[in-house]
């Protein structure tokens, strides 16, 4: 088996994330935050330290400004729909994941206005079109950090001073970047971002993060439990976690974070740009074989999509499974718009995404495949 879809989910773990997830069943059970007894107080630890983590990993001082979630898609929700309101405006992209892009529609029907600037042909937006984007009534800028379909790393600190000149809020969606390489938030100018704690930062599915800049206050998005006060409470995370936490899984994502930390971001990032530099050298050259993207390693995150003629996706991802033992994944990634952009909808395209524990021994096997797809 050689699993290429890295980008979906990470796969396999650091043996410690396993651990830690096993430990917090089996010996570490309580309620975090909700008593006062041994097990909940060792509980509430093992999110503490997860928090403190996941802060240290952005170069973050305070991480009681990093609220837990059970993916980006809710912390993407948590902060559009509790920071925006009737009359606001904000700028977005043409290739946005789903999870920005259904929300921003939602809002818009509840009033609330959208320009949507458009890439170029390897998918880098301009920051100049950005900063001609914002109006006067502007509340926030929100961009992936990189596609999950053109997998263009964006310059996020340009688009940053420009967002910071005119007073708005930037927010980034980082579920692709978010682990793979070094994310300095702050120096980016970036005042929210989103990203999902399966992928990159190799936690269990079920676990993502928002991070808000002090200052910056969403109204929470679900009403629940955090405590004995009848209104929400007061203060961050809490104000944004109602209810029972997922602990084992915060406790996975924390053990998955330790791990990039004495990894270090520098040397994962350089380890799986060599690897998707192999696959872009390897495929670009193949007859049919027609790239989407940069195709400069160094400019975009860890993932190629690619297309060959006269074979579908679907139809290429199955082949790809059942002849030669490769997963990975085939149409539109839910990701609409990009394919649009790309000029690849409706049927999508094949994505391979390598991670930290893939070898080059299988990125030659998958060259291997796509040239017998294509030649057939």
């Amino acid at each position: 088996m050689i699993y290429l879809d890295n980008a979906a989910t990470s796969f396999p773990k650091p043996e410690s994330v396993y651990q830690r997830i096993s430990e917090v069943l089996r010996e570490k059970g309580g309620n975090p935050g909700k008593a006062s007894h041994t097990l909940a107080i060792e509980a509430s630890r093992i999110v503490f330290r997860a928090r403190e983590s996941v802060a240290m990993l952005m170069g973050v001082p305070d991480s009681s400004r990093i609220i837990f979630t059970k993916n980006a898609t809710e912390a993407i929700n948590i902060a559009l729909k509790g920071l925006l309101k009737p009359g606001d405006h904000l700028v977005t992209s043409t290739f946005e994941h789903n999870a920005v892009a259904r929300c921003v529609l939602r809002l818009e029907r509840s009033g609330v206005e959208a320009t949507r600037v458009a890439p170029d042909e390897e998918g880098f937006l301009s920051p100049a079109s950005i900063g001609e984007a914002i109006r006067r009534n502007t509340r926030m800028v929100v961009i992936s950090h990189a596609s999950n379909v053109f997998g263009a790393i964006q310059p996020l600190d340009e688009i940053g001073r420009i967002c910071k000149t005119k007073g708005v809020i930037f927010m980034s969606d980082a579920a692709q970047t978010m682990g793979a390489m070094p994310l300095d938030v702050r120096g980016m100018g970036v005042n929210v971002l989103a990203a999902t704690g399966h992928k990159a930062l190799f936690g269990p599915q079920g676990t993502g993060f928002l991070y808000v800049e002090e200052g910056i206050e969403p109204e929470p998005l679900v009403d629940g439990g955090s405590g004995g006060e009848g209104a929400h409470a007061a203060e961050l995370p809490e104000r944004l976690e109602a209810g029972t936490l997922n602990t084992p899984g915060i406790g996975g994502l924390g053990a998955g974070v330790e791990f990039l930390l004495s990894e270090k971001l520098p040397r994962i990032k350089a380890r799986e740009e060599a690897l998707v530099d192999m696959v872009l050298n390897g495929i670009s050259g193949i007859e049919r074989v027609s790239l989407i993207g940069p195709r400069d390693a160094s400019r975009r995150a860890a993932l190629v999509s690619f297309n060959i003629e006269g074979v579908s996706p679907s139809e290429a991802g199955l082949r790809l499974d059942r002849e030669f033992g490769i997963m990975a994944r085939c149409g539109t990634h839910c990701a609409p718009e990009a394919h649009r952009q790309a000029g690849t909808w409706p049927e999508g395209s094949i994505r391979v995404s390598p991670g930290y524990f893939t070898n080059e021994g299988e990125i030659e096997a998958l060259i291997r495949a796509v040239k017998k797809l294509a030649s057939r």
